[in-house]
């Protein structure tokens, strides 16, 4: 099994999607960036989280602040909300451009996407 990361104060394991109880941290919050160079414009993202992914009159998707601004700059992140993180691994993972990037802030390891383990 693998180490647990933590989502907020709560430590997700990244394999088995265990959530154990009790345990504090903040330092691995997640985050989740597009490279718009991959994205196919298929949607698939804004329909499981409409909240975090919107496409943009270019036809691409990017991720979208809480003050429901696009980010725009190849590579700007943002906060993953811990009641939202199935959603946004979930458009990690059928993504058919694999353009979405969902990682720890702590340390930058990507935990679902392309580059993830």
């Amino acid at each position: 099994m693998s180490t647990p990361f933590r989502v907020g104060s709560i430590p997700v394991d990244e394999r088995a999607g265990e959530v154990p109880v009790g345990e504090e941290a903040v330092e691995d919050a997640l985050e989740v960036w597009i490279d718009q160079d991959l994205c196919t414009g298929d949607g698939i993202c804004a329909q499981y989280a409409p909240e975090v992914f919107e496409l943009d009159i270019d036809g691409l998707a990017y991720v979208k602040g809480t003050d429901d601004e696009l980010r725009r700059q190849p590579g700007e992140t943002v906060p993953v909300p811990l009641p939202l993180l199935q959603d946004v691994a979930d458009s990690a993972k059928e993504c058919p451009g694999d353009c979405i990037h969902v990682r720890r802030a702590r340390d930058m390891v990507e935990v679902y996407g392309p580059a993830a383990e």
